[in-house]
């Protein structure tokens, strides 16, 4: 059953995302808001690739009162919890960008109101489909790593490559007092790649550091921050429910090629390990070492010059381009998206097709309302033990979802876990 979807905020990231979205054939509608309309006719007056909208609306507010099915949200990261949770009060399903929040009574008030209405949500966490975490994965449900005990994720994303920029289009002229958010409430990078993997663990305590910035511009400055925050990189350690723990980090001063890989990821099991750099990946257990960088690889789908890219800062374009690599499931996507735009390691395509099915078909995401609070509410309880001088705090979980989930991924990998093995065994050295 097809549905109409409402895009709220047209930005860099919203009218990339609205091409996919009207290409989905699911959809049969695709409606805009935004506050600045000229992003709306700049998308529709694209000389090639153009969207053809349905329709706009004036306000958040009067999208929310329309008969439209499904709303998606792009707007600033801090307002994602209260705009979801008007549209679900209103009846609408949702797809969010990151975070899914920034304040756990809005976590839970969107768990409580996805049970009590049967609504889909979904968040659109990038490293749910990051390369490497598709094939550590498929590797961890073989049953190959045995029990992980420790795992480290990290988001190392440098100022400099393009945030300042991201900041000033999206923050105006008072771009300075956003550009300081805080780095583990934004934490769905790092904790949903690792979360991600090892999908029946959670977190349970976390203590964190933070480290306050030494640059001096005026942005990681509390008398400037909209957040009173100054901490521009910031370190947590999380117990899981398995007596394990995983390490992420939240880098916003570093010097890591963050256009070449922005997140990546180490498990530790008691039978094998995966391990991944900027360049280079590994897969090994207690007697081979094996390289599966080729298994992660991801070809691009348009140039860096393209003029979709115009308003993206250059240094920022490699996150839109990236295409799919062997390790991803590509039969299952419809034949619309062949050739279209991708990005995050090839992980857009497979957003948009986890959500429109979710809503036709009548069943929760994998990245559904409570794996969300688990990728999200973590970081924000990390947050709160930086504030603390890094005490150790209890984090709550809210369970697994109680509604019907569909994963789409876990379907095929009970087809083709030989085509994996296969794929793998040709990498290992010869003779």
């Amino acid at each position: 059953m097809s549905f109409t979807l409402g895009i709220i905020g047209i930005g860099q990231f919203g009218s990339h995302f609205a091409e996919l979205f009207s290409a989905h054939p699911d959809i049969s509608a695709v409606y805009a808001v935004d506050d600045v309309p000229e992003r709306i006719d700049a998308l529709e007056q694209r000389p090639e690739h153009a969207v053809s909208f349905a329709g706009r609306f004036g306000s958040v507010e009067e999208l929310l009162a329309s008969d439209v099915d499904a709303v998606a949200i792009f707007t600033q990261r801090w307002t994602h919890g209260r705009i979801a949770i008007a549209a679900l009060e209103a009846g609408k399903h949702v797809y969010s960008a990151v975070p899914m929040a920034i304040e756990e009574e809005e976590i839970r008030e969107i768990t409580r109101l996805v049970q009590e209405t049967g609504l889909v949500y979904m968040m659109g966490e990038t490293s749910q489909y990051n390369a490497a975490v598709v094939l550590a994965r498929r590797i961890h449900r073989s049953g190959a790593f045995g029990e992980v005990f420790y795992a480290e994720g990290d988001y190392v994303h440098d100022m400099d490559l393009g945030f300042y920029d991201a900041y000033k289009y999206s923050g105006g002229e008072g771009w300075r007092s956003t550009a300081s958010y805080p780095p583990m409430l934004y934490p769905t990078h790092s904790i949903g790649g690792i979360l991600g993997v090892l999908g029946e663990r959670h977190a349970v305590s976390v203590s964190c550091i933070g480290r306050p910035d030494t640059r001096g511009d005026g942005v990681f400055d509390k008398t400037v921050s909209q957040f009173d925050n100054d901490v521009s990189n910031a370190f947590a350690l999380f117990e899981m429910d398995n007596g394990g723990a995983f390490r992420t980090n939240e880098l916003r001063r570093v010097g890591y090629p963050s256009h070449k890989r922005e997140s990546r990821f180490r498990f530790f099991g008691e039978e094998a390990s995966f391990e991944e750099t900027v360049d280079v990946t590994y897969w090994h257990d207690k007697e081979t070492v094996l390289e599966v960088t080729g298994l992660v690889a991801t070809g691009s789908t348009m140039s860096l010059d393209d003029p979709r890219l115009a308003d993206v800062s250059p240094t920022l374009r490699d996150a839109f381009v990236a295409g799919a690599s062997p390790a991803h499931h590509q039969s299952r996507l419809p034949a619309e998206f062949q050739g279209m735009p991708n990005g995050h390691e090839g992980a857009h395509h497979f957003l948009v097709d986890d959500f429109a099915r979710a809503v036709s078909g009548g069943h929760q995401p994998v990245v559904n309302a409570w794996q969300a609070a688990r990728y999200t509410l973590p970081g924000v309880i990390a947050h709160q033990s930086m504030r603390a001088g890094g005490a150790r705090l209890e984090i709550q979980d809210l369970g697994d979802c109680p509604l019907p989930v569909v994963d789409l991924d876990a379907e095929q990998e009970a087809l083709d876990k030989a085509a994996l093995e296969a794929a793998v065994a040709e990498q290992r050295p010869q003779g």
